[in-house]
């Protein structure tokens, strides 16, 4: 009687690094709307921006995403370089609140 096994090898690991998702609900992270490019990337660490300022945009099939600043704040992470593919829903960008 035959017999079917699986085996797990250990020493293949993937190619791409798996990035964290985003908490839709909080307005203070910045998901990928779609899978894509990044573009450009138009903030950095300490940019402060304001309520529907650019923060980068991406590519995807030949067309272009821009996503805006959700609310005010500062750039505290930064979790994407420019030329980076990335999922939807991927954490690209965290803000800490003004003040």
């Amino acid at each position: 009687m035959a017999r079917l096994a699986f085996v797990l090898d250990r020493s293949v690991a993937p190619l791409v690094k798996a990035r964290a998702k985003a908490d839709l609900a909080d307005p203070l992270q910045v998901a990928a709307p779609i899978p894509g490019l990044i573009a450009a990337l138009l903030v950095s660490v300490g940019s402060r921006v304001k309520k529907g300022d650019k923060l980068f945009m991406m590519e995807a099939m030949k067309m272009q995403t821009t996503v805006y600043a959700p609310v005010e704040g500062v750039v505290s992470e930064l979790h994407v370089a420019l030329g980076d593919t990335v999922e939807s829903k991927d954490l690209l960008i965290k803000l800490k609140p003004v003040g």
